[in-house]
């Protein structure tokens, strides 16, 4: 998937590509990957503390086998 960057530095993430990350408004975390680049949301104080544990909220994201699969083999590149 393709997009641009503005002369002020701007990048425009398409809406396909937010929606089937999960990846909503707000403050997100840049760091350097090789020669990419990462871009992680940062979590709020979203955390709920029911019976004892910590539950962290929902992305929205379905968690299926292909999507771990894809998450370690990415983690392994």
């Amino acid at each position: 998937m393709r997009t641009t960057i503005d002369k002020a530095g701007r990048l425009v993430v398409p809406k396909a590509l937010r929606e089937e990350i999960g990846l909503r408004a707000g403050v997100v975390e840049l760091t350097a990957d090789g020669t990419g680049i990462r871009i992680e949301p940062v979590a709020g104080q979203g955390l709920v503390e029911s019976r004892g544990r910590l539950i962290i909220p929902s992305s929205g994201i379905g968690v299926v086998d292909e999507l771990v699969r894809a998450l370690r083999d990415a983690d392994r590149r």
